[in-house]
């Protein structure tokens, strides 16, 4: 027997459940690997940039060595792209972390944590994981209710976390909205948007200016490599926010958290526009090909803002079982209390022909 874990919030707290790898599928239902594909994280189906690939190849002799404590290079250049100082920036092993530095930073039993339902699961557990209290407000259209959140908000209130685009759904909130909510959230709060998905957008709302400016101090940004940049394997994210802010975050952020490869892959992925601008383009004519398919075949879907188009098939864990049986993995949405909805990634081009091939089988559709 184990000794009795002090945080009695284990007792109840769920484990995340990710996005099924090719492997385990393969194994489990003894299909070859290399015949799976895998649309269930929001992976990036072009790839790593190449030109983090030749960067990640050249460090490899040199990984007897500690990585940069500080990723100079890596903050130096995020920061220039950005328009901010790198004293704005804190960089973690994927958005996660900076979530829990969040956490570590913020929660504590008493406190309450708003979020939306349908939420980015990490926000709950990790509010759970501190003893912390959630309240979650109900959706609208699958997405934030910005105006209610704003409302929801009290005395005992020390995070609102948003994320925009929002997984699961893709629901993009109104710029209106975000900007009202910025500007009204109680100093004494902090602001969390989470913009993982923010570079598929064709025109997006840039906030980091009211942070390089100093406008709004308990704003944080957390953005990431592991969608666009299609480096999630290497788990690097970052949050932008208040010199002071970032100084209590840094506090809390273990030595060496992001590794040489991460770091040198990152650097190298930043300037590759052309990577970026493909990615973009295969984003938004793979989005046109689920949207215009599901019209035809009068299923209901919700328009998303991100890489990833969530859909109602009914019975959403058979459907995705169906789906794994002729190897294509998506994700069901049971865990987000939308048990009639899966969630499919875009993939290449035929990639997406074959998960709605599938899926049509699934269906008993032709």
């Amino acid at each position: 027997m184990i000794p009795t874990p002090v945080n009695t919030a284990l007792k109840t707290l769920p484990t995340y459940q990710p996005g099924r790898p090719i492997e385990e599928v393969a194994r489990e239902l003894n299909l070859p690997a290399n015949k799976i594909i895998k649309l269930a994280s929001n992976e990036n189906p072009l790839g790593p940039s190449p030109l983090a690939i030749a960067a990640m190849q050249k460090v490899l002799p040199n990984l007897n060595l500690y990585p940069d404590g500080n990723a100079f290079y890596l903050k130096q250049k995020l920061a220039a792209k950005l328009g901010v100082e790198p004293a704005n920036l804190v960089l973690g092993n994927g958005s996660n972390e900076i979530i829990e530095f969040v956490g570590h930073t913020y929660f504590a039993p008493g406190v309450d944590v708003v979020v939306s339902q349908f939420c980015f699961a990490i926000y709950p557990l990790v509010t759970k994981l501190f003893g912390a209290n959630l309240i979650t407000v109900p959706a609208k259209d699958h997405g934030h209710d910005l105006p209610a959140m704003l409302k929801a908000i009290t005395s005992q209130t020390r995070v609102v976390f948003v994320a925009n685009p929002n997984n699961p759904t893709g629901t993009l909130a109104p710029r209106e909205e975000v900007i009202e909510l910025v500007n009204n959230v109680p100093d004494g709060v902090l602001l969390v948007m989470d913009e993982a998905y923010i570079e598929f957008l064709e025109n997006p709302l840039d906030l980091s200016s009211l942070v390089s400016h100093g406008a709004r101090p308990n704003l944080l940004l957390m953005r990431t490599f592991s969608k666009i940049y299609g480096l999630a394997g290497l788990r690097i994210g970052y949050g932008i926010g208040h010199p002071d802010l970032i100084s209590a975050l840094e506090k809390i952020r273990q030595p060496f958290n992001i590794n040489s490869i991460a770091q040198a892959g990152a650097l190298a992925a930043l300037g590759d526009e052309e990577h970026i601008r493909k990615t973009r383009q295969n984003n938004f004519a793979g989005l046109e090909f689920f949207q215009r398919a599901f019209r035809a075949l009068k299923l209901e879907y919700v328009q998303s803002a991100a890489n990833f188009i969530l859909v109602r098939v009914g019975e959403g864990q058979r459907v995705f079982e169906a789906l794994q049986q002729q190897g294509v993995i998506v994700r069901p949405m049971g865990g987000y209390q939308l048990p009639e909805w899966i969630r499919i990634s875009v993939g290449t081009p035929k990639e997406n022909e074959r998960s709605l091939a599938a899926l049509k089988t699934a269906l008993g559709q032709k």
